[in-house]
């Protein structure tokens, strides 16, 4: 795949989804941060994880541990074109160009020089498939048959049976037609009315909507492909929930069975007893501790990181990452979440989660304090879609347009590649353990993303970063200038939580958002 070269990274430098390939770790060697294509998870709810096993802990004793696994999204294109035959003194062709098998055979090339184009410059894990051309129903009956998640429809004709039935299938469909890229496709004057609407006034195509219908324009074909990546690997995703799942406020007591039944997330429980266990047991081990602690020095030797807690903290901390990576190593998960992170956990660890969680996201793991499922499957779509780590964070009140953001456990690597400034000082209620107030990119253009607590409707926003205070709040603070009708932001906010990642990436959240059966509310 090509070098990305826009705001969601610096290319292949680093942790990103184009290569797989991943940036210095904290001692600017190989880090975990890999993104590669394995084999997805089944979806299960409130499954315990088994105690430590001896193989897993001689892995995780010897610093190799797994690394985040993203799923590629496989494309199948397929080019609906007949051809017609003349007949005298009747009206023999539609609408359309391609009238010749030469033409039909160029534009076939066409296509395949669009897609190879496409893969190249995706920036995630895209896999295309052969086109596949198309003159009859009958031959598009087989097309749903075959093993892909987006069907690209390129639509000369107007062959309605052909089309219902590529699109008939449980999986998600594109159209591409064309006005001005090449040969005019009859389906540029009939995709709406014929298609859509079945000659009717309402809408009656199940397999589609105007929204999957994309004229001329590959980038367009790009933005939704990376919407449906993002939400393939959403769909379905393990996470680790230290201390169960739960939900942030009185409204989101069921937002775990929700996250469960909207995204099929596969949530396993590990409970604070086990946890105790374990952190007791790699605190016994003497090469881990010694190890955690070459880890910390070098994390604290980087240029741009300044100590301002008790060194204790810091080292302590690395152990109960190694414990968290064990976990993520047993689950085979990829995301992790700690519940009762500001009271129970730390008599537990003699630190906090804040650090160990920056480190994982750092690492291409999504990591979420205070279990809130009302908004993670948030965290891990714009995730996925951004191909960075993400920020989950307290909200404010919006004021001329300003508002301000704030959380102990921020990452650094927001651009997936270079990690911003940072203070570790302590979590800011307790003054206790490491917590980082990450100093990120003042300019930087972010996205912002709102779920309600219902799990019915996302808010989402852009904003650029104005300021990072340092209020007595929360360590990791931004004054976000938001873009757009910031006065909608008083009467339509729902939820709490909020996630912000680096970049502009709006409309690929809100497609794959519809396509989960959400509603969508964009302010910018």
């Amino acid at each position: 795949m090509a070098k990305r070269t826009d705001d969601r990274g610096d290319g292949c430098e680093g942790a990103c989804f184009c290569c797989g390939s991943a940036a210095g770790g904290p001692d600017g060697g190989v880090s975990r941060r890999r993104f590669m294509a394995a084999a997805g998870a089944a979806a299960a709810a409130g499954l315990a994880l088994p105690a430590l096993a001896g193989a897993a802990a001689t892995i995780a004793r010897q610093g190799e541990h797994r690394r985040p696994a993203a799923l590629p999204l496989v494309v199948q294109p397929v080019f609906n074109c007949e051809i017609y035959q003349r007949r005298a003194a009747a009206s023999w062709r539609v609408t359309g160009a391609i009238q010749t098998e030469e033409e039909l055979a160029e534009e076939e090339a066409r296509i395949r020089g669009e897609l190879a184009g496409l893969a190249r410059s995706a920036g995630f894990p895209l896999e295309v498939l052969p086109l596949v051309t198309v003159r009859s129903a009958e031959q598009a009956a087989a097309v749903p048959k075959m093993k892909y998640d987006v069907l690209v429809i390129y639509a000369a004709r107007r062959n309605a049976a052909a089309l219902e039935t590529l699109a008939s299938g449980d999986r998600w469909n594109l159209m591409f037609v064309r006005h001005r890229s090449g040969p005019l496709y009859y389906m540029y004057i009939g995709a709406h009315t014929h298609f859509l609407r079945k000659r009717r006034d309402e809408f009656a195509e199940a397999g589609m909507d105007v929204r999957d219908i994309v004229v001329d324009d590959c980038g367009e074909v790009l933005l939704r492909l990376r919407a449906l990546f993002g939400l393939k690997n959403t769909l379905g995703r393990r996470i680790v929930a230290v201390g169960g799942p739960g939900g942030w406020g009185a409204d989101g007591k069921t937002a775990p069975d929700r996250a469960r039944q909207t995204w099929k997330l596969d949530i396993r429980t590990v409970s604070y007893p086990e946890l105790g266990e374990r952190i007791q047991r790699a605190r016994t081990d003497d090469a881990l501790v010694k190890r955690c602690r070459q880890e910390a020095d070098r994390y604290l030797g980087q240029e741009g990181v300044k100590l301002e807690t008790a060194r204790e903290f810091v080292d302590k901390a690395f152990v109960l990452c190694e414990v968290f990576r064990d976990l993520l190593d047993e689950a085979e998960a990829d995301a992790i979440t700690v519940d009762q992170c500001m009271s129970t956990i730390m008599p537990i660890s003699e630190t906090t989660a804040c650090l160990p969680l920056t480190l994982l996201n750092d690492d291409g793991f999504p990591a979420f304090c205070e279990s809130d499922f009302v908004a993670i499957p948030s965290g891990i779509l714009l995730h996925y879609v951004a191909g960075t780590p993400v920020f989950l964070c307290n909200p404010s009140l919006a004021h001329k347009g300003v508002l301000t953001v704030s959380h102990c456990t921020a990452p650094r690597k927001m651009n997936g590649t270079r990690p911003e400034p940072v203070r570790v000082l302590t979590h800011y209620e307790s003054d206790f353990g490491a917590a980082t107030k990450v100093e990120m990119n003042k300019g930087q253009r972010v996205t912002v993303l709102n779920p309600d607590f219902a799990g019915r409707r996302w808010l989402g926003f852009e904003a650029d970063i104005i300021d990072t205070p340092f209020f007595p709040i929360c360590r990791t603070q931004l004054d976000l200038k938001v873009h757009g009708d910031w006065e909608r932001l008083l009467d339509e906010v729902r939820g709490f939580h909020w996630v912000v990642a680096y970049g502009s990436h709006l409309r690929e959240v809100g497609y794959a958002v519809r396509k989960a059966g959400l509603g969508w509310l964009p302010i910018t």
